[in-house]
């Protein structure tokens, strides 16, 4: 089955930009704004481990190198994000909405 998939990446100073470039590019991937790109492409099995170890074939990771995916789950038909390399981190902007009061809501999932 063809899906298209959202990538996010965040590799700092040293990370492995060629690596990560010359996999886009053989993925016919689209750029959509800094760090963001998307493709359409066919995979057997677990997509997120599919597409982890198609990039290792390309390139080289640091410790503190991030990959998110996203992309649109069969079973469930919900969108789904994984971090394919690293995890999350403190966002840059916690913190900023203090002191503004909002209802509390919960949302279904």
């Amino acid at each position: 089955m063809t899906k298209t998939f959202w990538i996010t990446y965040d590799l700092g100073l040293k990370g492995d930009y060629a690596g990560l470039y010359t996999w886009l590019d053989t993925v016919g991937a689209k750029e959509c704004g800094d760090s963001i790109a998307v493709f359409t492409k066919e995979y057997e099995g677990e997509l997120v481990e599919a597409v982890k170890t198609e990039m290792l074939n390309f390139m080289t990771l640091g410790k503190t190198d991030r990959i998110y995916l996203i992309h649109l789950d069969n079973q469930t038909g919900k969108v789904k994000g994984n971090f394919v390399f690293g995890g999350r981190k403190r966002a840059a902007w916690e913190g900023y909405a203090t002191g503004i009061h909002t209802a509390e809501e919960d949302f279904a999932q």
